[in-house]
C-alpha cells in the first residue's frame, strides 16, 4: 500500500518540532558536518542558510513533496530555532534559497545516504525475516524529475505514442528491505540506462545473512555470480524459456541444474554454476520457476539438505516480493 503524502499546516505545531528532532536524531548534526567537510561543501563564512541547514532542508523537501518549498523552509527554520536557539538561522529570500541549494550540490546528500541508509529490521519486525535470513528485494523503476533543460539533458525524456513525455525521467535500481520498506544501495541514472546496468552497482550492498529476491529480468549468469560473491543467498525468478535440465531431483520436488554463460560453454561444460530450481504455481498466475543458490561455501551436499534451502519459502516469498516491489515503486514515487 502506498503511503499517505505528508503535508504541512498553516502554523507551526509541536509535532513538527518533534519531527525535525527525529530527523536530526536519524541524521546527526556531527555526521552532517563531517560529510560536508569530506566533500568540500562546508560553509566557509557565516550565511543566512549555512550548509548544514540546507542538508536538513533537502531531507525535509523529500518528506513533504506535497508542500511548497517556502513552506517547508518556514517549518524547518521554526523547528531549528526551537531545537538550536532563536539565533540559529535567519530567513532568506527565494534567490538565497536557490543559491544555497546550488552551493550544496548532490555530493553530501549522496554520501549521507550511502553511509546512513541501511536495513533497520529488528527480530520483531513483521515480514522482514524468513527463518534466519533478512529478506530483501532487488528491483528498479523510473521517476519523473523537474522539467528543466539541465534535467532533460542529463536524464532524457521517454518516448510516447505522440512525441515525448511531458517530463524527463530518471531510472533507478535499489534493494528494499521487506517489512520495513527501506530502500538502500540505490543507484540512479539516465532514463536510457538499463536496470541491469544499475543493478551491478546495487548488488554491492548485499551482505551474508540476506535472502535476496529478484524478478525474472534480472537473472543472468554474470549478474548471478556478482550477487553470489557478496555472500548473500539468492531466490530469483527466471524466464519460463530458460534451459534448466533436471540433473539431480531432490526429495521435495526441486532439482539441481547447471547454468552456463553461453551455449558454447554449455557444450564444453565450462564456466557453469550449480543452482537449485523450484517450480511453483500461484493461484490464478501462470506457472514459473525460481532459482536458489546454496549458502556460500556449503557445496552440493548442503543443496540436497532440504533444511538448508528455502524450498518452502516459495509461496510466501513470491507474495512478499510482489508486495515489496509495489511498495518500493509507490513509496519512491511518493517521495
Amino acid at each position: 500500500m502506498a503511503g499517505v503524502a505528508a503535508g504541512l499546516p498553516a502554523g507551526i505545531r509541536l509535532s513538527d518540532h518533534i519531527s525535525l528532532g527525529v530527523i536530526a536524531r536519524a541524521v546527526p548534526p556531527e555526521r552532517v558536518r563531517q560529510v560536508l567537510a569530506e566533500t568540500g561543501k562546508a560553509s566557509e563564512r557565516e550565511r543566512d542558510l549555512p550548509a548544514p541547514v540546507m542538508v536538513y532542508y533537502a531531507i525535509a523537501l523529500a518528506l513533504y513533496m506535497g508542500s511548497s518549498t517556502r513552506e517547508v523552509l518556514r517549518c524547518l527554520l521554526e523547528g531549528l530555532r526551537w531545537l538550536w536557539g532563536a539565533e540559529a538561522v535567519r530567513v532568506a529570500g527565494k534567490s538565497g534559497i536557490s543559491q544555497a541549494r546550488r552551493r550544496l550540490g548532490e555530493a553530501p546528500l549522496r554520501r549521507l545516504y550511502e553511509g546512513l541508509v541501511q536495513p533497520i529490521a529488528t527480530p520483531a519486525s513483521k515480514g522482514a525475516w524468513y527463518r534466519d535470513w533478512r529478506v530483501v528485494s532487488l528491483d528498479g523503476s523510473c521517476l519523473e524529475v523537474a522539467d528543466t533543460a539541465a534535467n532533460r539533458s542529463e536524464f532524457g525524456v521517454p518516448g510516447a505514442s505522440r512525441g515525448a513525455s511531458a517530463f524527463p525521467q530518471l531510472r533507478f535500481a535499489a534493494l528494499v528491505e521487506n517489512g520495513t520498506h527501506v530502500l538502500f544501495g540505490a543507484r540512479l541514472g539516465p532514463y536510457a540506462t538499463g536496470e541491469i546496468t544499475l543493478a551491478r552497482e546495487v548488488l554491492a550492498a548485499l551482505r551474508p545473512g540476506m535472502l535476496c529476491l529478484a524478478d525474472r529480468q534480472f537473472f543472468g549468469h554474470a549478474l548471478w555470480l556478482l550477487a553470489l560473491d557478496t555472500g548473500a543467498d539468492l531466490l530469483w525468478r527466471v524466464k519460463h524459456n530458460l534451459r534448466l535440465p533436471r540433473e539431480t531431483v531432490l526429495a521435495d520436488g526441486s532439482y539441481l541444474t547447471t547454468v552456463y554463460p553461453s551455449d558454447k560453454d554449455r557444450r564444453h561444460r565450462t564456466g557453469g554454476v550449480r543452482v537449485r530450481v523450484v517450480e511453483y504455481r500461484l493461484e490464478g498466475v501462470r506457472p514459473c520457476r525460481i532459482e536458489d543458490a546454496p549458502a556460500r561455501g556449503a557445496g552440493c551436499a548442503a543443496q540436497q539438505d532440504l533444511g538448508t534451502g528455502p524450498a518452502g519459502v516459495l509461496g510466501p516469498a513470491a507474495g512478499a516480493f510482489r508486495r515489496a516491489r509495489a511498495d518500493a515503486r509507490s513509496g519512491a514515487a511518493g517521495r
